[in-house]
């Protein structure tokens, strides 16, 4: 079943009592992974998952996503600073396709500009080791972006 491209302020019709919310940024090697707390308040990054070849992918991030009671995923954008949509974006439009055929999940779209900036500036501030944060930058990043969507969400009086 194809599942839904939803608008990030639709997202709390699309999630159940108990469920949580997942961010993704979709790196060459990895998928950075974060998931809200039951509040929708904050954004916990999760280990990364060392990309392979998509079926693997999908499957680990699917289970990961399962265990994790989550009810829809907020995917990173990757948007050129003039607002435009790369090659990048387009793969992250891709894997969403994708991933479309093997999951009920809705999903939307966050602009993720600057994102991976932020999240290296925020490991420097908290004396991360340059080698350790090469491992933890992509669920960083994806920390980043949930939070700024479950910000949003707190600012509409969302759930």
């Amino acid at each position: 079943m194809l599942l839904p491209i939803v608008a990030v302020e639709d997202l709390p019709r699309h999630l159940a009592r108990g469920q949580t919310l997942a961010g993704l940024d979709l790196g060459d090697k990895t998928i950075g992974v974060a998931v809200s707390d039951a509040g929708f308040t904050l954004a916990n990054p999760r280990p990364v998952i060392i990309r392979k070849k998509f079926s693997l992918d999908a499957a680990v991030l699917l289970e990961q996503l399962g265990k994790e009671k989550v009810g829809a995923v907020v995917i990173g954008l990757p948007v050129n600073m003039d607002g435009s949509e790369g090659p990048r974006a387009q793969a992250s439009r891709a894997f969403v396709r994708n991933i479309a055929r093997l999951s009920d999940l809705p999903f939307a779209f966050w602009d993720e500009r600057l994102s991976t900036v932020a999240a290296e500036r925020a490991l420097i501030e908290m004396d991360v080791s340059r080698k350790k944060r090469a491992g933890r930058i992509d669920s960083a990043a994806a920390a980043f972006i949930l939070q700024g969507v479950l910000d949003r969400l707190q600012s509409l009086g969302g759930e």
